[in-house]
């Protein structure tokens, strides 16, 4: 995919997702002074925004179906919308390759101060461009094993790659403990779900029980 990107910007966005394993959330947030030449790492912002849902009588927390408050009773016709903000800061390193690529790409920026921001488009604009690597390398719609459903390649397929990869070399505890906080996952289940066991896997294993 990097070879079929059509410019240095976007072989940057794709090789992040796909080395760093970080959200195209994280990635679009990116600035100049996130990158640390010296010490060969990124910090990287995860901002999650929720909507509270509450009743206007006693503030309890509501479904979106609720019709009545299940604390006072009342009928809820208006709610009480709230908006929550979460931030979490993870410094990840980078590989030796990445770094390079992310000093060719800086220098070759308008810099008018450390804040610039490495990739100046939308979500929508990200994903358009992983897309359309992904076609021109020639890569298939990707099914899902568990339920049969087809998708194309995305940002978030690039970061289950990731995951799948580092399982992969290292799913001892603490190989599974180091990618729960790479990934920035609060639960240590969500991170297990990378676990996923190719059939050359799953013969060995099986063969392994009755040698």
């Amino acid at each position: 995919m990097e070879k079929a990107a059509s410019c240095q910007r976007d072989r940057l966005l794709i090789r992040l997702l796909a080395h760093l394993g970080c959200r195209i959330s994280e990635a679009l947030a990116l600035i100049v002074k996130d990158v640390d030449f010296e010490q060969g790492n990124i910090t990287v912002l995860h901002l999650k925004r929720s909507m509270n849902i509450s009743c206007p009588e006693c503030k309890t927390r509501l479904g979106n179906r609720h019709q009545f408050c299940p604390r006072c009773g009342l009928r809820v016709n208006e709610r009480i919308r709230s908006q929550q903000e979460r931030r979490r800061i993870r410094v990840l390193p980078i590989d030796e390759a990445t770094l390079a690529m992310l000093r060719e790409y800086i220098n070759s920026l308008p810099l008018g101060d450390n804040k610039f921001p490495l990739f100046r488009f939308n979500r929508h604009r990200a994903w358009q461009i992983v897309r359309d690597c992904a076609r021109r390398a020639g890569l298939p719609p990707l099914v899902n094993p568990e339920t049969g459903r087809t998708r194309g390649v995305s940002p978030h397929r690039l970061r289950d790659a990731f995951s799948v990869h580092a399982m992969r070399v290292d799913y001892s505890g603490d190989g599974m403990r180091m990618l729960q906080e790479h990934l920035g996952h609060l639960s240590f289940n969500t991170t297990a779900r990378y676990r996923k066991i190719a059939g050359k896997e799953h013969r060995q294993w099986y063969d392994r029980l009755w040698r």
